[in-house]
């Protein structure tokens, strides 16, 4: 520890640090945690050593401690973090210290523990798997032989809990749907399909099945079985402890949580292509703290792609919030969850933080409680954190440590409602009989009851915030790299390929396609085209220095394994293909993979357009051994070139994204000028009410009302729209989102060539374009435009 402090504080440590890690050091002497400690050290310092991306979370990243020993990444000096939220004398429960390891290589940090401590030491926690709505459905209708078709059909229309009456309403659209297709189909007697309902619904939540827990490893000194039960895991080597983590908590076994996050992978893989193409070398700690450019971003919401702030919701706060420092990322992080929205606490942050900035003298506004400034002074009196909760309790109703860590674990069981009311009583009372007014006592225990609700620790979301930070800059400046990493680190974040290929592209990135000429199996740079705005200096607009092509990887040919590609990519490297049967002769392709790369017109170097490669990968009689370096002379047959609809199609399927045109810039003449909706798009009409509405507020049949704009816009005409207006608009569906505390709300985004277009989907207008809503690629809405003054919160 004495060799991390003087690390992470190479100009010596601070007083109050070096104080506070003896009072650490002495708890955890005290509670003979010593191991535990240095065990999670090992496990970050075996991953550092392999280049492995990690870091720590959750409640250690209030232990100055953790800090010193690399575990975490966050100063706890930069936040007011709570140490009884880590370990707490009163608790009688071993700590809990979450690590993230990159999500593509956590399985060398996992098989490094079974090889050091040994499988009969080591194994991974269980999670009991409770049977869902759609698993209920499905298990039981089985067990009752209800047709597979049925199963199938009710399933896809039953998402989530509903009353008796809902699901029998759900059924008829069910067997209405089946009974419509070509197969045969025998209905079930009627008192069957009743039973089916019935079980169904009294089976959710019941124990289903074990799983693995995400990281939840233990580690025992003596063998395993001695003191829980253990089996093999599906998984090759493998062992999983048949309790879970609150049969651990109730026997007091130690747990280290080695979890994945996909943003490291695409950070590291993002600083190596930096450190490559820039020719020095690049790490975290190089990166510029508190960077104007990048908040600038962050306000704009121009967050695609990056850690944590870039759902739907955060998109909406963040020109509200406007971050302009790393504690208001902390506090974006943490205030888009579902406790601080339940608890009310949105807004008079919003307002507080409003009047605090307007102020002449910031320092000198008071709390209507000073005594409470320790707690609330940061958050400007309302409760963000879990810790801040404690701290409440500690201060204004005199709970011991023991005691608010007891009420922090009954909101973190946030699934239990109504844990924390239990302490209503006594939290109240304790702050009344301290001379607080009964209005502020039952106010502050409403907004401690959202957190009830989930809600996140000031030290997780700071840990968070590092990372939002660390994105968000590498995607402002070195976005040709970071655009790279993401499509190199898939599957991770809100938006796939597609998505993020757009965006990058809008923001000057060229990207070229896949070509078994160029292409290694991976994402790569190259040089940008001479010319461009990025090939000779860096953009004074941007402050950026030139910005490399991105060349698609192999990768993303869907179908192609990696063991080929690596194949193409040496032979290519020797020498130039000739011919397409060339490569499959030198590379030992079959047609499968030939026409896998054909479709992904990865063969445009070799054969021409995109129908040519089908046609040519297709057609090729692959010769046998004895003859494998002969040519076969043949005529070749010539094609003509697809339409660019049918190539822009081709593209999708194969790689999921297209380099050329949009789609909607294909439709684009037929939707500006179409009469009536176009009938190959599915269709929503939304409404603030549910309904559809008319400039009067009456009622009027979808698409037929003259006050209906008669083309669909695009996403670039709608931003200067005026708020209030009717429109309409059209895309490609690229996320859908319902989250709990959104009451049936549905939040879509639209994508069209000129950028995204987001859209609010009441729950009476959900219910009767179900269909259209959840399976829709393509869809066109019409609706209300609204957005703020700032006109950055806009949507239909």
């Amino acid at each position: 520890v004495e060799e991390g402090a003087r690390e992470r504080y190479p100009h010596g440590v601070p007083d109050s640090v070096r104080s506070q890690c003896e009072k650490e050091l002495a708890l955890i002497a005290e509670l003979r945690y010593e191991m535990y400690f240095l065990t999670v050290h090992d496990l970050v310092r075996f991953a550092r050593s392999r280049g492995i991306l990690c870091q720590g979370r959750g409640s250690a990243a209030n232990s100055v401690v953790c800090y010193c020993l690399g575990v975490t990444a966050v100063s706890p000096q930069l936040t007011n973090l709570l140490f009884e939220r880590f370990i707490s004398r009163e608790r009688d429960e071993p700590p809990d210290i979450d690590v993230d390891f990159e999500h593509q290589r956590r399985e060398e940090v996992i098989q490094y523990i079974y090889t050091k401590y040994g499988r009969e030491r080591a194994a991974i926690t269980a999670v009991v798997a409770s049977y869902r709505p759609r698993s209920a459905l499905r298990d039981m209708g089985r067990a009752l032989d209800i047709p597979e078709a049925l199963i199938a059909a009710m399933a896809k229309e039953h998402p989530g809990m509903y009353s008796r009456e809902v699901l029998v309403e759900r059924l008829e659209a069910a067997i209405a749907r089946v009974q419509e297709g070509a197969a045969p189909f025998k209905l079930p007697p009627p008192r069957r399909l009743q039973l089916w309902l019935d079980l169904a619904c009294q089976l959710q939540r019941f124990p289903r099945h074990l799983s693995q827990h995400v990281g939840g490893f233990v580690l025992t000194q003596g063998p395993l079985t001695r003191l829980v039960p253990v089996e093999n895991a599906s998984m090759k080597d493998r062992s999983v402890i048949q309790w879970d983590k609150d049969d651990l908590d109730a026997v007091g076994l130690l747990k280290v949580d080695v979890l994945a996050l996909g943003m490291l992978s695409a950070i590291r893989r993002c600083l190596g292509l930096i450190s490559q193409w820039r020719g020095k070398p690049m790490g975290m700690h190089d990166i510029p703290s508190e960077d104007p450019a990048v908040y600038a971003m962050i306000c704009r919401a121009d967050t695609v792609g990056v850690f944590q702030i870039e759902s739907r919701a955060q998109m909406s706060m963040l020109p509200r919030l406007r971050p302009e420092t790393f504690y208001d990322l902390v506090v974006e992080v943490a205030i888009v969850r579902p406790g601080p929205i339940q608890g009310g606490m949105v807004h008079p942050y919003l307002k507080a933080r409003a009047l605090h900035k307007a102020s002449a003298d910031p320092e000198g506004l008071v709390l209507e409680y000073p005594a409470l400034k320790e707690a609330l002074g940061r958050t400007h009196g309302v409760p963000i954190f879990q810790e801040q909760v404690m701290q409440i309790a500690m201060l204004a109703a005199n709970f011991s440590a023991g005691e608010a860590d007891a009420l922090r674990r009954s909101m973190a069981a946030w699934k239990r409602k109504g844990g924390v009311h239990k302490f209503q009583q006594r939290l109240v009372g304790g702050m009344l009989k301290n001379g607080y007014t009964p209005e502020f006592a039952e106010r502050l225990f409403k907004q401690i009851e959202g957190f009830g609700e989930y809600g996140f620790p000031e030290s997780h979301a700071a840990s968070f915030a590092l990372l939002v930070y660390v994105s968000c800059w590498l995607k402002w400046f070195e976005p040709a790299c970071f655009l790279a990493a993401m499509l190199n680190s898939q599957p991770l974040g809100f938006y796939g390929p597609a998505q993020l290929v757009q965006d990058a592209r809008r923001h000057g990135v060229q990207v070229r396609a896949v070509d078994v000429a160029h292409s290694d199996w991976d994402c790569t740079l190259e040089a940008p085209a001479p010319g461009s705005a990025d090939a000779d200096a860096a953009n004074p607009a941007t402050d950026r220095a030139p910005q490399p092509a991105v060349r698609l990887g192999l990768r993303m040919v869907g179908g192609l394994s990696q063991a080929v590609a690596e194949r193409i990519r040496a032979e290519s490297v020797k020498k130039p293909f000739a011919s397409t049967q060339d490569l499959a002769l030198r590379c030992q392709l079959d047609v499968g993979d030939l026409r896998a790369l054909a479709s992904a017109d990865a063969l445009a170097s070799l054969s021409g357009h995109l129908r040519q490669q089908v046609w040519e990968a297709s057609a090729l009689r692959l010769a046998p051994a004895l003859l494998q370096g002969v040519p076969i002379d043949e005529e070749v047959l010539l094609l003509e070139a697809a339409e660019e609809g049918e190539e822009v199609m081709f593209d999708y399927a194969s790689v999921g994204l297209s380099l050329r045109r949009h789609p909607l810039a294909l439709l684009r003449a037929q939707l500006s000028h179409s009469p009536g909706r176009p009938k190959a798009l599915n269709r929503l009409a939304v409404s603030p009410e549910g309904n559809d509405c008319t400039p009067s507020g009456g009622l009027a049949k979808p698409g037929l009302g003259a006050f209906i704009p008669k083309s669909l816009l695009t996403a670039a005409q709608m931003r200067d729209y005026p708020s209030g207006r009717l429109v309409r608009a059209c895309g490609i569906v690229t996320m859908r989102q319902q989250p709990q505390t959104a009451k049936g709300v549905v939040f879509v985004t639209l994508e069209d060539e000129t950028g995204s277009v987001n859209v609010i989907v009441w729950k009476a207008v959900k219910e009767q374009f179900r269909e259209a809503l959840y399976r829709a690629r393509l869809m066109a809405v019409f609706g209300i435009w609204q957005r703020d003054d700032t006109g950055q919160v806009c949507h239909v």
